[in-house]
């Protein structure tokens, strides 16, 4: 087992929730440090962004997909250093800036332990609150893009476009050559156009507005909201089911065919992660950050969240950038 030198203390502060409700089941408590088990890595986080799938699982609204096991974690992407390294492990270092992920609901806390292979190295030039919002909202992003099967020159509209996968869905699109229908609040619609889309308020008439801000028609359609865009989609915008994608309405994306699959479908989470972090070195992507919050005030940062007004990601932070 090797461990950085400053590791010193065998306990930390992690947050933990004992039954299901709204954010103000969650707490933050001392619980014993991980250790690097053979195979794995201990990680100290600097950042963590939150989900709202996280709020859901917490609000006893998955029960039946995804269990809680009381008392439960949460928390599945991370941005941090390497602290520890177990028996067996190759290929990273003490020290080393990384950027993982977890599905044991575990990563809002201040050290983390995480297989080896769930962690690929940070660029330099990937800031700290971008690189700890990759995982779900990056590859859920990568993935809502691949499965409507865009192609340049097509015209693609999201909604959701301002929020923390949204906002990723409308440049990785951009980035194909493709006219991108950005769906928000006016408050983002200056924004939106910055990132090289055409902005689209929701509200009654939506139908009538996209189709004027593309008479060519619309190729595919990401919905990254709910509450009726697959039906507004395939009804109204005569988008073919096969190429419209719903991240958070599963039955309707059923009911009408829709891919309905989202991150699941990733093969190599490592190598999308990376290579999101290689468009954000390039300033080909921008990972917008609402707004950051100490761990100890995981509560506002959810209540904040499910507003559902914010643009972008919201991350926990744990410690100083290094």
């Amino acid at each position: 087992m090797r461990v950085a030198p400053d590791m010193a203390s065998f306990s930390m502060q992690a947050v933990r929730f004992d039954h299901y409700g709204d954010a103000g089941v969650l707490k933050v408590v001392e619980v014993p440090r991980p250790v690097a088990a053979p195979g794995r890595v201990v990680v100290n986080m600097v950042g963590a962004a939150i989900n709202p799938g996280e709020a859901a699982i917490r609000e006893g609204l998955l029960h039946d997909r995804f269990p809680a096991t009381f008392p439960s974690g949460e928390g599945s992407d991370l941005a941090g250093v390497v602290a520890e390294l177990g028996d067996g492990v190759d290929g990273v270092a003490v020290g080393d800036q990384v950027i993982g992920w977890s599905d044991e609901r575990s990563t809002h806390a201040e050290a983390v332990s995480l297989p080896a292979d769930q962690v690929v190295p940070k660029p330099s030039g990937v800031p700290w609150e971008a690189a700890a919002s990759l995982y779900v909202a990056g590859t859920t992003a990568w993935t809502t893009v691949e499965s409507v099967g865009l192609k340049p020159g097509e015209v693609v509209a999201v909604s959701g476009a301002a929020g923390g996968v949204g906002s990723i869905a409308i440049q990785l699109s951009r980035n194909l050559g493709t006219t991108v229908l950005s769906i928000a609040g006016s408050g983002n619609s200056d924004w939106l156009e910055s990132m090289g889309t055409r902005p689209v308020v929701y509200g009654e008439g939506l139908a009538d507005r996209v189709r004027a801000a593309a008479p060519e028609g619309i190729d595919a359609f990401i919905d990254c909201f709910g509450g009726g865009y697959v039906d507004l989609a395939i009804d109204e915008l005569g988008v073919t089911p096969s190429r419209v994608e719903t991240i958070i309405d599963w039955e309707a994306g059923t009911r009408r065919g829709a891919h309905v699959d989202g991150m699941s479908t990733v093969d190599d989470v490592g190598s999308v992660i990376s290579q999101l972090a290689s468009l954000i070195e390039r300033k080909e992507l921008e990972v917008p950050v609402a707004a950051t919050f100490p761990l100890r005030d995981v509560r506002q940062a959810y209540e904040l969240l499910e507003q559902r007004h914010t643009r972008g990601k919201i991350v926990l932070l744990a410690r100083s950038e290094v």
